[in-house]
Order: C-alpha cells, then sequence, then structure tokens
C-alpha cells in the first residue's frame, strides 16, 4: 500500500478506470457475440447487430481500450462473416 498521498490518488484512479474499462469491453463482447449469434441464425437483423457491434468497436479503440489493428480485425472478422451469410 502506497504512503504518498499522490501514490495513494493514483490507485484510486487507476481502480475506477478499470472498472470503466472492463465494463465497457464486457458490453463490446457482449454485441459482438449477440451479432455473430444473429448471423449465425440469420435472424432479419443481422446487419443492424453487426453494425451495433462495430459501432462498439470503434469507440474502444478511439478510447484505447483496444488497440487499432485488434479493433479492426474484430470488424473485418464480422463483416467477413456477414458476407458470407448473405451470399450463401
Amino acid at each position: 500500500m502506497p504512503n504518498i498521498k499522490s501514490a495513494k490518488k493514483r490507485v484510486r484512479v487507476a481502480a475506477a478506470k478499470t472498472a470503466v474499462n472492463k465494463n465497457f469491453k464486457s458490453a463490446m463482447r457482449t454485441d459482438i457475440k449477440k451479432a455473430n449469434s444473429a448471423i449465425e441464425t440469420g435472424a432479419a437483423d443481422k446487419s443492424e447487430a453487426v453494425r451495433v457491434a462495430i459501432k462498439k468497436i470503434d469507440k474502444a479503440a478511439a478510447k484505447g481500450i483496444l488497440k487499432k489493428n485488434t479493433a479492426s480485425r474484430k470488424k473485418s472478422a464480422l463483416a467477413r462473416k456477414l458476407n458470407a451469410s448473405v451470399q450463401a
């Protein structure tokens, strides 16, 4: 446990930011799973689910929760799955 006042504050700030980031990342993963299941089941709103998931991925990348290339890879995978389901 830190003794210096500024170090104590850094611990509190880091814990708060970790909680926010964890919550956002969890919501993003949930949206990705919803989009994947919509694609697999052939739901009518699958393109909307993918759009929502891609928007969440972009926000995560903008906030620094995900790296740029990771976000790009996740978006590309969703787009590939969606296009394959539309053409199939």
